[in-house]
C-alpha cells in the first residue's frame, strides 16, 4: 500500500470516527435532556402547592421549545386538529358558525350556508346562553367552540337569546362535517372582465379556480381579462398553488423549488397539465395578509411575466411545513424547507417582531429577474407591480365596527325586514335613521387628536405648566369637529352597513359580491385590464 493511499485511509477513519462521536454525543444530549425534562415534569406535577393540569403544563413546555424556531413551527394538540383540517381540506366537524364575545355572552357573528347551524335555525345575532344545560355566561369564543365541537351525527341542545324574541329559544343542533367553499364567488365585475375570489388553498383550490375560469369563458366568449383575488388568503396546500398556476401557464413550467436540511428531500414542483388559458390578461390582487401558497402563486405568475400583481406587499412566508404524528391524535407542524420561486428568490421574511414580519428596506433585499428581465426582490414578501394604498376602516368607522354598533343595527334591520333585494340591487339609504340609532346607543370614540391631547394634558399636569385654558380651547375645537365625523365618513359607513346586512341574507358569498360594487382595488384592476398598452408595458418592464 503506498503512502498516499495509507494516509487517505487514515484520514477517512479519523473523520468517520469523529462524525460518529459527534452523532453519539448529540443523541446522548437529547436522551439526557429528555430524562431531565421528564423528571422535572413529574416533580412539578406531584409536589407543586396548587393542583395543576398536566396537559396545560406540557402544552406550555412544547410551545416554549418551538417558539424560538420560527412562527410557523408549532404543536397541535387533539383540540387543535380541527383548525388544521380547515386549512388543508376546507372541512371540519362542528356546527358551521362563528361567534364573538359581546357582554356576558358569545354572540353568533357568521353562519356558513347549508351548515348544521343554518339548517337548525341559528341566525346571526343569537347569543348563546347555554349548551347542553351548561351555562355559557362569561365564556370566551374558544371555550364555546370547544363545547360545540363533536362527531358528526351527535346532537347538542342550545338555548339562545334572540333579539326581538319574547323569551329564550331552544334549538337542537345535529353536528356534521362542515364544508367551507374556497371559491365563494366568481363572475363578471365589468363588461368582459371576469373575477375569481379564492379564500384559502384547501383541497381542490386549483381545480375550483380552473372550473370558474372555464365557466367565465364559456358564458362570455369575448372575455378579455381575469382578476384573481388572493387578498386575505393565508395560504394552505402547496400542491394547490402549483395547480392554480397551471390554470394560466403551460405544462412543465417550474413553479417552486423546495430546499431543506436533507438534500434528498428537495423537490422541483412543475405544472403537470395543459392550461385553461395561457394568453388571457391576468391581474392578481394581494395584500399584507396574502401568505404562503398565495405568495407562491402570485410570485410565480410575476416571475413568469404571466400576470400583473396589484395591491400591497404580501406577508413574506417562504417556508414549507409538514405535519408529523406524535401519538394520541397530536401533531407537530414542522418547518422542513424553504421554497424558491422561478426567478430563484425566496420571499421569506428574515426579521420578526412578536411573530409579525418586519419590513426590510429594499436596499437590503437581493435582486432577481423575471423571464422578461424585470427586477424583483427577495426576503420580504411579493412586491406588487402596481402598488395601491391599503383600504381599511379607520377612525369613527373602525370604532363603529369595534363597538358592534353596525352589527347590532344590522340585527335590528333583519328583524324588521324578512327579505331584501338581490345583492347587486340592494342599497341602504336610511343614513338619518342610522345616525339616530347611534345617538340612542350613546356611541362615543376617541380620535387620534384626542389621544394626543390626553398625552399632552398628562405632561402639563406632571410638569405643572399653566396651559389649562389653551388645552380646553383645543378640546372644544376637537369636539366640534368630531360631531361631523359620521357625515364625513358617510360613504364608507354605508358600505359597511350594506356588507353586514347582505351577509344576514346571502352569507359569505353575498358579502363578497356586495363588496365588489365599491371595491377600489377591483376598480383599479378593471381599469388596467381595459388598458392593453399599459398592461403589456408593465410586463415588458419598459
Amino acid at each position: 500500500m503506498n503512502i498516499r493511499r495509507r494516509n487517505f485511509l487514515l484520514f477517512f477513519t479519523v473523520l468517520t470516527s469523529l462524525t460518529l462521536t459527534q452523532a453519539q454525543g448529540k443523541y446522548f444530549d437529547i436522551a439526557k435532556n429528555l430524562e431531565i425534562f421528564a423528571n422535572a415534569y413529574r416533580e412539578v406535577n406531584h409536589s407543586y402547592v396548587d393542583e395543576l393540569d398536566p396537559n396545560q403544563i406540557m402544552r406550555r413546555g412544547m410551545d416554549a421549545m418551538l417558539m424560538g424556531l420560527d412562527p410557523f413551527t408549532n404543536y397541535m394538540s387533539e383540540t387543535d386538529i380541527e383548525g388544521w383540517r380547515i386549512q388543508t381540506d376546507g372541512t371540519y366537524n362542528g356546527v358551521g358558525a362563528t361567534g364573538q364575545r359581546m357582554g356576558d355572552w358569545v354572540t353568533i357573528t357568521e353562519i356558513i350556508e347549508n351548515s348544521p347551524a343554518h339548517k337548525a335555525g341559528l341566525v346571526v345575532g343569537d347569543a348563546l346562553i347555554s349548551i347542553d344545560g351548561q351555562s355559557a355566561k362569561g365564556k370566551n369564543e374558544q371555550q364555546v367552540l370547544d363545547f360545540l365541537r363533536g362527531f358528526p351525527g351527535t346532537k347538542t341542545d342550545l338555548m339562545v337569546r334572540r333579539p326581538g324574541a319574547p323569551k329564550d329559544v331552544k334549538i337542537t343542533l345535529e353536528r356534521g362535517e362542515v364544508n367551507i367553499p374556497n371559491v365563494p364567488h366568481s363572475g363578471l365585475v365589468a363588461e368582459n372582465i371576469g373575477y375569481v375570489n379564492l379564500t384559502t388553498f384547501s383541497q381542490d383550490a386549483g381545480s375550483n379556480v380552473a372550473e370558474a375560469v372555464i365557466k367565465l369563458k364559456d358564458k362570455n366568449p369575448a372575455l378579455k381579462g381575469v382578476i384573481l383575488d388572493l387578498r386575505e388568503n393565508g395560504g394552505g396546500l402547496l400542491n394547490e398553488a402549483i395547480d392554480l398556476v397551471n390554470v394560466f401557464v403551460p405544462k412543465g413550467e417550474l413553479v417552486a423549488l423546495t430546499k431543506g436540511k436533507v438534500p434528498e428531500w428537495d423537490i422541483s414542483l412543475k405544472t403537470q397539465g395543459p392550461p385553461v388559458d395561457k394568453e388571457i390578461p391576468l391581474v392578481v390582487l394581494v395584500n399584507r395578509h396574502s401568505a404562503s401558497a398565495s405568495e407562491v402563486t402570485s410570485g410565480a405568475l410575476q416571475d413568469l411575466d404571466r400576470g400583473v400583481v396589484m395591491g400591497q406587499r404580501s406577508y413574506g412566508k417562504g417556508l414549507v411545513q409538514n405535519t408529523k404524528d406524535l401519538g394520541y391524535n397530536a401533531k407537530i407542524k414542522l418547518t422542513t424547507a424553504k421554497y424558491y420561486i422561478p426567478s430563484g428568490r425566496c420571499i421569506q421574511s428574515v426579521r420578526y417582531k412578536d411573530g409579525v414580519p418586519v419590513d426590510i428596506p429594499e436596499s437590503e433585499r437581493a435582486q432577481f429577474k423575471t423571464r422578461n428581465g424585470r427586477v424583483v426582490l427577495d426576503g420580504g414578501g411579493i412586491k406588487p407591480d402596481v402598488l395601491l394604498p391599503h383600504d381599511t376602516a379607520e377612525g369613527v368607522v373602525r370604532a363603529l365596527l369595534d363597538q358592534n354598533i353596525i352589527f347590532d343595527y344590522a340585527t335590528a334591520f333583519a328583524l324588521n325586514h324578512p327579505k331584501i333585494d338581490s345583492v347587486e340591487i340592494f342599497e341602504f339609504d336610511d343614513f338619518e335613521g342610522f345616525k339616530q340609532y347611534v345617538q340612542e346607543k350613546k356611541f362615543d370614540f376617541q380620535t387620534p387628536a384626542e389621544k394626543k391631547l390626553q398625552e399632552l394634558r398628562e405632561i402639563v399636569v406632571r410638569e405643572k405648566l399653566p396651559l389649562e385654558v389653551e388645552i380646553a380651547g383645543v378640546e372644544n375645537k376637537i369636539k366640534s369637529e368630531k360631531k361631523g365625523e359620521l357625515e364625513r365618513n358617510k360613504d364608507r359607513i354605508l358600505h359597511e352597513i350594506e356588507q353586514e346586512i347582505v351577509g344576514r341574507y346571502y352569507f359569505q358569498r353575498g358579502k363578497v359580491r356586495k363588496n365588489l360594487v365599491n371595491d377600489p382595488e377591483v376598480k383599479e384592476a378593471i381599469k388596467l385590464l381595459n388598458d392593453g398598452a399599459r398592461y403589456k408595458s408593465i410586463l415588458s418592464g419598459k
